[in-house]
C-alpha cells in the first residue's frame, strides 16, 4: 500500500500551480497583463509602496502597455479616471498613448485631462521623456489648445493654482489663440506680459482691486490665490462661505484657525455643506479621504482612547465645552460622518452569508497612496480596509467580519454602529505577518457555509507560503468551495503589485480599487452577470 501520509486524499478540486513569486517572496499567481495594467492603474499613485519604489510601478506599467493593444489603454484610462477617480496614472497612460496611438488619445482626451491639475499633469509626463518624447508633437498641442478653447475664462482662472509646470508654462507651450479681448488679457495676465485691464475677466479684476486693497469684498477665486495675502477672520469666513465642497473637505482645520467656526452661522453652513448628498456625489470623493478628514477634525482621537465615540462620551461626562482639541466644532465632526454615510450608500446588501476579510497586518501600516516627501497621505492601507470591511458590514449586517494578520485576529463589532467607529475598531488590531488564507482555514475548521468571501488585502503573502500545489489561499478556498458549491471569492486588492493569492477563474472575482465602483463590480459578480473576464471585461465595455 502506498504511503498514506504522502498520498492522503483531499476534498475540493486541485490547486492550480503557482507560476510567480510576489514582492514579499510568497508564491503568488501573476495577473495577465491586462489585469496587471488594470490593478496599476486603478491603484497606483506612483509613489514608493511597503515593497515597491516608485520607479519600478512606473517601469512595471510602462512594459504592460507594451503588452496589450493601444485601444485597451484607452478605455483603461477612462475607467481610472471616470470610475476609479485616479489622477496620475491616467495622464501617464494617455501619454503612452500620445506616442503608441496618436489617434486614439483624441476621443479619450477629453475625458480623462478633464480640470487643471490632470492638464498639468499630462504635460509633465510628456516633457519628460518617460513615454519616449519630449515635446508635446502636433496632435497633442492641438489637444491641449482645444482644451483651453472649450474652457470659460473663471474656468482657466481656477486652473491657473499649480506649479511645475503652471498653467502659464503650458500655455507658452501651446500658444492657444484667444477668441475674445477677455481672453487675450487673461492669458497676459497669467503670462506676466503687458495686457489690457479693463478687458479682464470681471472675476480677475475683483481680485486685483482686492489685492490693492480698492475693496473689502474677498472674490470667488480659489482660496490659494488669496491665501499669500493679509487675510483677517471676516476674509477667511467669506472664502469658507464660497468654498466648493472639496476644498472645505480637505480645510477644516484652516477655517478653525482662522476664527470661521466662532459665526455659528458659518458652523451650520458648512455643516450643511459637508452633508449634502449631491454635493458628495459631485465631488467624487473617495471614503478614505472622508476618514483622513474626521480623524484630523477630532483631534487625532484614535482606537486607543475610544475614538470619536469614546471622545464624545468624555465631553459629556465631564460636560466640558462640545469643541475637539483642534477648534473644529462637534456639528462638523458629525456632518463628516453623515457624508461617510451618503458616500458608502451605494454598497449593496448582498445575497446569503457574507464573510469579510480585511487584511491588517504589518505591511498594511504603509500609507494607501504610497510615500513620497511631502505628499504622503496619513490614511494607511489598514484604513482602507477596514473601511471596506465596515462599510459592508453596514449594508449587511448578518455578514462575519474576520480580519487577519499571521491569525485570524478577534474584534467585536456592532453593525448598527457608525462606518467610521466600526472602521476604526478593525484598524486599531493586527500588525503581524501577511497570511490570506488564514480567514479560509478558520471557516474550514469549523465547516462554515458561505455565498460570498470578500478579501481586502495587499495581497502580500507570505506567511503561508509553503510546499504544495498551489497557494495556500487556493487551497483552503478549494474546500471551502467543495462544502458551498456556489460561492463566491473576491480579492479587493489596494496597492500597485502583478500578482494574487487566488487565481481568476468562474468562483474568483480579483479587483482593485478605492471607490464605490469596486462595490458595483462585486455585486455583478456575484449575481452571476459578469462575463469569463471578469474586471477586465468590464474595462473592455468602456465606450471610446
Amino acid at each position: 500500500m502506498a504511503n498514506k501520509t504522502l498520498f492522503q486524499s483531499k476534498r475540493g478540486q486541485l490547486a492550480p500551480q503557482t507560476n510567480a513569486v510576489n514582492e514579499a517572496g510568497g508564491r503568488a499567481y501573476a495577473l495577465a497583463p491586462k489585469a496587471a495594467l488594470a490593478q496599476y492603474a486603478i491603484t497606483g499613485c506612483l509613489n514608493s509602496t511597503f515593497y515597491a519604489s516608485a520607479e519600478t510601478q512606473l517601469q512595471t506599467v510602462l512594459e504592460l502597455c507594451q503588452k496589450v493593444d493601444a485601444m485597451f489603454i484607452a478605455k483603461t484610462a477612462v475607467y481610472a479616471r471616470q470610475k476609479g477617480f485616479m489622477k496620475d496614472m491616467p495622464a501617464l497612460l494617455c501619454a503612452v498613448l500620445s506616442v503608441k496611438e496618436p489617434a486614439l488619445l483624441r476621443p479619450v482626451f477629453e475625458r480623462v485631462i478633464d480640470d487643471g491639475k490632470m492638464l498639468r499633469n499630462f504635460v509633465q509626463v510628456l516633457r519628460s521623456g518617460v513615454v519616449g518624447r519630449k515635446s508635446l508633437g502636433t496632435a497633442p498641442k492641438r489637444l491641449v489648445q482645444r482644451w483651453f478653447e472649450s474652457r470659460t475664462d473663471e474656468q482657466v482662472l481656477r486652473a491657473s493654482v499649480g506649479n511645475d509646470p503652471s498653467l502659464a508654462d503650458v500655455i507658452k507651450m501651446v500658444h492657444p489663440k484667444p477668441a475674445a479681448p477677455s481672453r487675450e488679457a487673461l492669458y497676459g495676465w497669467l503670462l506676466g506680459r503687458e495686457y489690457n485691464s479693463s478687458a479682464l475677466p470681471e472675476i480677475v479684476r475683483q481680485f486685483e482691486a482686492f489685492k490693492a486693497g480698492k475693496t473689502n469684498t474677498v472674490p470667488n477665486v480659489p482660496f490659494q490665490m488669496l491665501t499669500a495675502l493679509e487675510l483677517g477672520r471676516e476674509g477667511w469666513t467669506a472664502i469658507a462661505r464660497q468654498a466648493p465642497w472639496q476644498m472645505t473637505r480637505m480645510n477644516l482645520n484652516t477655517f478653525a484657525r482662522h476664527g470661521v467656526f466662532e459665526d455659528e452661522a458659518m458652523v451650520q453652513l458648512i455643516a450643511n455643506r459637508l452633508r449634502n448628498a449631491e454635493a458628495v456625489k459631485r465631488a467624487r470623493v473617495f471614503p478614505y479621504q472622508l476618514l483622513q478628514a474626521y480623524k484630523s477634525t477630532t483631534g487625532g482621537a484614535g482606537p486607543q482612547d475610544g475614538g470619536f465615540a469614546g471622545w464624545f462620551q468624555r465631553v459629556v461626562k465631564n460636560q466640558q465645552p462640545v469643541q475637539p482639541k483642534n477648534g473644529v466644532p462637534l456639528v462638523v465632526a458629525e456632518a463628516l460622518q453623515d457624508a461617510m454615510e451618503i458616500a458608502t450608500r451605494n454598497v449593496p446588501a448582498f445575497n446569503g452569508k457574507v464573510y469579510v476579510c480585511p487584511d491588517v497586518s504589518g505591511s498594511m501600516q504603509s500609507s494607501v497612496t504610497g510615500h513620497r516627501a511631502g505628499a504622503t497621505s496619513a490614511v494607511r492601507c489598514v484604513d482602507v480596509a477596514a473601511l471596506v470591511a465596515a462599510t459592508v458590514l453596514r449594508q449587511n449586517r448578518d455578514a462575519e467580519v474576520i480580519p487577519f494578520e499571521n491569525h485570524v485576529v478577534k474584534v467585536q463589532l456592532n453593525a448598527r454602529d457608525t462606518v467610521m467607529t466600526n472602521a476604526e475598531k478593525l484598524a486599531a488590531v493586527g500588525g503581524g505577518g501577511t497570511n490570506c488564507s488564514a480567514p479560509l482555514a478558520a471557516l474550514n475548521a469549523r465547516k462554515a457555509k458561505g455565498d460570498l468571501v470578500v478579501f481586502i488585502s495587499d495581497n502580500e503573502s507570505w506567511v503561508d507560503s509553503k510546499a504544495g500545489r498551489g497557494t495556500a489561499t487556493m487551497r483552503e478556498w478549494a474546500v471551502f468551495q467543495s462544502r458551498n458549491p456556489k460561492a463566491k471569492l473576491v480579492c479587493i486588492d489596494i496597492q500597485p503589485y502583478a500578482t494574487t493569492q487566488a487565481q481568476e477563474c468562474a468562483s474568483v472575482l480579483n479587483i482593485g480599487g478605492f471607490s464605490d465602483q469596486v462595490f458595483e463590480v462585486i455585486a455583478a459578480f456575484a449575481e452571476g452577470r459578469l462575463g469569463a473576464d471578469h474586471w477586465v471585461g468590464v474595462i473592455d465595455a468602456m465606450e471610446v
